[in-house]
C-alpha cells in the first residue's frame, strides 16, 4: 500500500530534505569572547585602583572609598549582587566575563534586522577582538558597558524610526539603553543623547516625538541618581560639573588625539602622557580607522544605506569629543564606545566590498584574502593584551604586598590608610582610605589626626620623598620591593 507521500511507513521526500540551519555566527563570536576572557584575562587580574573604588561602594565587608565627582555608580550597581554573595575577585571576574559576552551578543543582535546576520556577527567580532574589549570585559569598569549600551541604543533608535512593526518594543529598548549608558557614565550618556536628538530634529522622516521622548526619558532615568548625589554632596549640578572638571585637570580645548595614538597599546592610564609607541606597526589599525570610516560613508551614500552607517558614526564622533578634544590625558578604554559603534559601518563596508565582486569564485577568493589581515590583526591584539595583563598583574600584586605588610604592622579593621595609593591599598588591607590633597581629597589634616588617635593608621609615601608633613613624628617602616614607606603613629608602631 502506498500513500501520496510514498511507500507506507517511509518518510516523505519533503520530510527527509530539510533546509540547512543557519550558522549562529553572532552567538559563536560571543562564546569565543567569553572563552578568551576566561582563558587570557580572568586568572591573572586583581582589582585595579578604579575598580576598588567602584566595588567598595557596595562591598559589605569593606569601607567605601572616596567617590569623586566625575564617577557614576552604574558599575557599582551591576557588581552589587555578586559582592552580596561572595568577596572573591575570581568569582566577580567570571560573572562579569559571562555578562559582557551576553551583552555583546544582545547589543549587536539589535542590528540584525538592519544589517543581516553576517554583517552583525562581523561587527561584533571586530569589536570583541580588540585587546581593550577583552581586557575590560571582566573588569568592574564602566567604559565597555557604555560601549555596548550605545550600540544597542543606536540600533533601537533606527528600528524605532524605520520600522512600523513592534515600535513600542524599539522605543522601550531605546530608552532603557540610553538610561543604561548614562548610569554607567553620566557624561557619556549626555554625549550619546545629543546625536540621537539631533537626528530627530534634522532628518525629516524621523521628526517624530516618540523617539525623542524615549531618548530624553532614558537620559533622565539614567542620570537621576547622579543628579540627586550632585545636590546632596556638591550643592548642585553646576557645582559637581565644576569639581569634575577640576578632577579631570581642567576641561577645555585640548588636542588629545596624539595622546590617544601614543597610548593606543598602553599604558592603561597615560597621565601625564609621555608614552611612545614601542611597536607602531601593531597599532596601524588606529590611524586607518577614520579613513575606513570615511570610505564606509561614501559607499553607504552610493548604496543608499546612509542611515545604518552615518548614525553610528555620528554617535561615535560625539562620544569621542571629550576624550579627543577636552582633556589633556588619555587611556585606551576611553574610546571603547567609539570603537563599538564604528564596528557597524566597517562590517558593512567589508560586506559591500565582497558583494561588489560578481563571480562566486572571485568572491570566495576575496573573502579568503580579507581573512588574512583580520587574523593578523586579532593576533596582534592578543599579543598587546598579554603585555597589558602583565602590567595590571604587577600593579595589583604590589597593592597586595603593601596590604600584607600593613597587616603585619598591626593594621586591622577598623583602620585607616592615607597617602600614596591609599584607595586600592586600603581596600586590599580592609581599611578605610582618606587623603588630604590631590584629586581624592576627602578630609582635612586635623580630621585625619583625630581619627589616627583612635584607630590604627598608616600614611604611605614614596621612600625618596619622605613623610607627609603631618606624619613627620610618626615611625617609618620601609616596605621592601614597593618603593613605599609606611608612617605609623608611635603608639601603633
Amino acid at each position: 500500500m502506498t500513500t501520496a507521500t510514498g511507500v507506507a511507513g517511509a518518510p516523505s521526500l519533503a520530510t527527509r530534505i530539510r533546509p540547512p540551519r543557519a550558522v549562529p555566527w553572532a552567538a559563536l563570536v560571543a562564546v569565543a569572547y567569553a572563552v578568551a576572557q576566561l582563558a587570557l584575562v580572568v586568572p591573572h587580574l586583581g582589582l585595579n585602583w578604579d575598580e576598588t573604588v567602584y566595588v567598595s561602594q557596595v562591598d559589605p565587608h569593606r569601607p567605601a572609598a572616596f567617590f569623586s565627582a566625575p564617577r557614576s555608580r552604574g558599575i557599582s550597581f551591576l557588581t552589587a549582587p555578586v559582592l552580596a554573595v561572595t568577596g572573591s575577585t575570581t568569582a566577580l571576574r567570571i560573572v562579569l566575563a559571562l555578562l559582557s559576552a551576553g551583552a555583546l551578543y544582545a547589543a549587536y543582535r539589535v542590528w540584525r534586522p538592519l544589517l543581516g546576520t553576517r554583517r552583525t556577527a562581523l561587527a561584533s567580532l571586530l569589536f570583541a577582538g580588540l585587546w581593550t574589549t577583552l581586557l575590560y570585559g571582566p573588569q568592574a569598569m564602566p567604559n565597555l558597558w557604555v560601549a555596548l549600551s550605545s550600540v544597542a541604543a543606536a540600533g533601537w533608535f533606527l528600528r524605532a524610526v524605520r520600522f512600523r512593526t513592534r515600535q513600542r518594543a524599539a522605543l522601550l529598548g531605546l530608552g532603557v539603553m540610553v538610561a543604561a549608558a548614562t548610569s554607567f557614565r553620566f557624561s557619556d550618556g549626555v554625549w550619546l543623547a545629543l546625536p540621537l536628538l539631533a537626528a530627530c530634529a534634522l532628518v525629516p522622516a524621523w521628526r517624530r516625538l516618540a523617539p525623542a521622548l524615549s531618548v530624553v526619558a532614558g537620559l533622565a532615568a539614567g542620570s537621576a541618581e547622579w543628579v540627586a548625589e550632585a545636590y546632596v554632596r556638591w550643592g548642585g549640578i553646576g557645582a559637581r560639573l565644576h569639581v569634575s572638571s577640576a578632577t579631570e585637570g581642567g576641561m577645555g580645548l585640548h588636542w588629545a588625539a596624539g595622546l590617544a595614538w601614543r597610548s593606543v597599546d598602553g599604558p592603561l592610564l597615560c597621565r601625564p602622557c609621555h608614552a611612545q609607541l614601542d611597536h607602531p606597526q601593531l597599532a596601524l589599525w588606529w590611524p586607518a580607522l577614520p579613513v575606513l570610516v570615511l570610505a564606509a560613508c561614501a559607499v553607504a551614500w552610493r548604496t543608499r544605506r546612509v542611515a545604518v552607517t552615518v548614525l553610528p558614526v555620528a554617535c561615535a564622533a560625539a562620544l569621542s569629543v571629550p576624550y579627543l578634544l577636552l582633556i589633556d590625558y588619555s587611556a585606551p578604554r576611553f574610546l571603547l564606545p567609539a570603537y563599538a559603534l564604528l564596528a557597524v559601518p566597517l562590517a558593512t563596508l567589508a560586506a559591500d566590498g565582497v558583494r561588489a565582486i560578481g563571480r562566486p569564485r572571485l568572491r570566495a577568493l576575496a573573502v579568503a584574502l580579507a581573512a588574512v589581515p583580520l587574523v593578523l590583526h586579532l593576533g596582534t591584539q592578543v599579543h598587546v593584551l598579554g603585555r597589558n595583563v602583565a602590567d595590571v598583574r604587577a600593579t595589583t600584586g604590589q597593592y597586595r604586598t603593601v596590604a600584607n605588610d600593613l597587616r603585619r604592622l598591626g593594621l586591622s579593621a577598623p583602620c585607616l590608610v592615607t597617602g600614596e595609593h591609599a584607595p586600592p591599598i586600603g581596600y586590599y588591607t580592609g581599611c578605610a582610605s582618606a587623603n588630604v590633597s590631590g584629586n581624592n581629597r576627602d578630609t582635612t589634616v586635623p580630621a585625619l589626626l583625630r581619627r589616627a588617635a583612635h584607630e590604627p593608621t598608616a600614611a604611605l609615601a614614596r621612600t625618596r620623598s619622605g613623610p607627609p608633613h603631618y606624619a613627620r613624628t610618626w615611625t617609618p617602616h620601609r616596605l621592601p620591593g614597593t618603593g613605599l614607606t609606611a608612617y605609623v603613629p608611635s603608639r601603633h608602631g
